[in-house]
């Protein structure tokens, strides 16, 4: 068994997960260590999301996504103990760092990932890009095709260049009003 340098003081760590099962491993992860006893040197496990509006199907539906698909945050005190619990929960790959010794992350970084979770409000999440070719579904455009301009995701909107009278005109419209064809 491989000897860790314990630290004595509280870190964030990141782990490599499978991707998908970042969730399946907080949860493990969470019953090794009441089970084993580590509560005084694993003290949180937290899967990074964040919120968005997805549209589908021409309804909107807050999400939760993964801000960093297969890698999971982990504070706690490296020493063999805690390192042996983590390592070796299911579906855990190992921990981000140099070699067999886990690196911590980032104040910075770290503060970034918590805002990020923190955000009040969700992000809009569409498939249209600049250039895209799109019907309009209702409004008193409705059943003309047009050309996406810009995308603005924080206010759901979409702007796209619709020919009226033979010239391109600019059209505000919502998310739900479009459609890609």
């Amino acid at each position: 068994m491989v000897k860790q340098q314990s630290t004595k003081e509280r870190s964030w760590y990141v782990l490599h997960t499978y991707s998908g099962y970042e969730d399946a491993v907080a949860r493990n992860l969470k019953q090794r260590i009441e089970s084993l006893n580590m509560q005084d040197k694993i003290f949180s496990v937290v899967v990074p999301k964040e919120k968005k509006i997805r549209v589908r199907g021409g309804k909107r539906e807050t999400i939760e996504e993964r801000v960093y698909p297969g890698y999971v945050l982990v504070e706690m005190i490296v020493d063999d103990d805690s390192w042996f619990v983590v390592r070796n929960t299911p579906r855990v790959t190992g921990f981000v760092g140099a070699g067999t010794s886990p690196m911590p992350i980032a104040q910075e970084e770290l503060q970034e990932i918590f805002r990020r979770m923190e955000g009040k409000t969700p992000v809009h999440e569409i498939e249209l890009r600049p250039g895209d070719l799109v019907r309009i579904t209702d409004g008193p455009f409705k059943d003309k095709d047009a050309k996406v301009a810009e995308v603005d995701l924080t206010r759901g909107r979409v702007k796209v260049l619709l020919s009226l009278f033979g010239r391109d005109t600019s059209v505000d419209v919502d998310f739900l009003q479009v459609k890609k064809m």
